[in-house]
């Protein structure tokens, strides 16, 4: 099993731990709305939970600021960094940890407003080519189209 799966066209896109696969986060069910916004599908899968957002927005005026960016942030510091470093928007949270070993460990939270309600799973990867490709994939996915 792959670290990244993309099927055909972007469709979807899954992160996967190389050590723990059967913890992962797929992005999936990409739409345009206008210029300046789209949605996505977002799940997070792991030991005794599943837990989905059907409708995650990401605009240009998001004040977190563009996620590929950050991810590509991440992965320009592939010597590490101290503390955490976080993108969020008001239903999608990412926060970065680096770790011992050249380790980035990237925790996917998703908020539930309805019910204040929130999960999150953790994805370990190694700092430099892994973080390097989550950036360059996740870029592609966001910006098709």
């Amino acid at each position: 099993m792959s670290l990244f799966e993309v099927s055909a066209e972007w469709s979807e896109l899954v992160v996967r731990s190389p050590t723990t696969t059967a913890t992962y986060v797929r992005l999936f069910d990409w739409a345009r709305v206008d210029e300046h916004e789209i949605t996505l599908a977002v799940e997070v899968v792991a030991d005794g939970l599943r837990a989905r957002l059907d409708s995650v927005s990401v605009s240009v005026w998001d004040r977190a600021g563009d996620l590929t960016e950050f991810l590509e942030g991440l992965a320009a510091d592939f010597r590490g960094w101290e503390g955490e470093r976080s993108w969020v928007t008001d239903r999608l949270v990412l926060t970065a940890t680096f770790h011992s070993g050249g380790h980035v460990q990237l925790s996917w939270g998703l908020r539930f407003a309805e019910d204040s309600w929130e999960c999150s799973v953790t994805t370990t990867l190694e700092a430099g080519e892994h973080m390097s490709r989550v950036a360059s994939d996740v870029r592609s996915f966001l910006h098709q189209g």
